[in-house]
């Protein structure tokens, strides 16, 4: 059986409809409805009974459900054992992170990482907005720096550091004239946001609602930190990131400022509850030691 159609089959169980089943998995609605028929063509059987824009798990469904589950879970652990083994027996350790990750830290991690076991190739896996914790369930990464609030059920994590939120501006930006802003300096401004992370993370970035309660101004959508300062540069949106990010990803055309009242980002380094990577405790321990 196709895991896809297991896993999709699951997340429509989950939203108990079609159309938020598909912004979750990045799908045309058309194409999941297509899939759907399809498991269910297979297994002989209905799962769902449709009325008109409602859904609910048939009999056969309910049945099927915890069964699905249990085959989506153990064909991603499986993939996740391969990818770790494989990197294990290559002396590789493969480091996850986002933009700018655990910023210095992460930096001097690293390098005394390397420092200490001379015969490892440390690989840094970059991924997109949000997507440490799922590259650690994937198997894509053995140890992570994830920014929060992320979903980490399942895996260790700890905190490691903090850094301050700034706002990105088109240089010739009013905003640009000052040496700080607060939150609601941005109220009226068009913010940067992604589909790509989960809504919770995108609206802790955005402080969504913002402290008077209004919400924020949405801009353009971006689907990497390039694109997004791209649409800063050229527009008259505003991006929010950490502090490391202005330094990390500079760029001719914007200027970056403190925000000054909100709470900052908190870094969490994150790993497999019980990796087949031996190399992890000693990275974990380095970090440890320099936070």
């Amino acid at each position: 059986m196709d895991t896809r159609l297991l896993r999709y089959f699951v997340v429509v169980a989950e939203e108990l409809s079609f159309t938020r089943a598909a912004k979750r998995l990045y799908v045309a609605q058309p194409s999941l409805s297509r899939q759907i028929r399809q498991l269910e063509s297979r297994l002989g059987a209905e799962l769902f009974s449709r009325a008109g824009s409602a859904v609910a798990l048939t009999g056969a469904g309910l049945a099927f459900l915890p069964v699905a589950r249990r085959q989506v879970a153990g064909w991603q652990e499986g993939v996740r054992l391969v990818r770790t083994v494989a990197a294990a027996e290559r002396n590789v350790l493969r480091v996850g992170f986002v933009a700018t990750g655990g910023g210095e830290l992460a930096r001097r991690a690293r390098a005394v990482f390397t420092e200490r076991h001379p015969g490892v190739t440390v690989e840094p896996k970059r991924f997109e907005w949000g997507g440490e914790a799922r590259a650690l369930r994937d198997g894509l990464a053995d140890v992570a720096f994830a920014w929060l609030p992320a979903d980490l059920t399942g895996l260790c994590s700890e905190v490691v550091t903090t850094e301050r939120r700034w706002v990105a501006v088109k240089a010739t930006h009013p905003l640009a004239g000052k040496a700080t802003v607060s939150i609601g300096d941005l109220r009226d401004e068009p913010l940067m946001w992604t589909r790509v992370a989960p809504p919770e993370w995108v609206d802790w970035w955005a402080v969504n609602p913002r402290p008077d309660g209004s919400v924020p101004v949405w801009g353009p959508e971006n689907a990497n930190v390039e694109e997004m300062l791209e649409h800063v540069a050229t527009t008259s949106g505003v991006c929010i990131g950490p502090e490391s990010m202005k330094s990390f990803y500079v760029h001719p055309d914007l200027t970056w400022r403190p925000i000054v009242d909100i709470e900052p980002l908190r870094i969490a380094l994150a790993w497999p509850e019980q990796s087949a990577n031996a190399l992890v405790p000693s990275f974990v321990e380095i970090v440890r030691q320099l936070r």
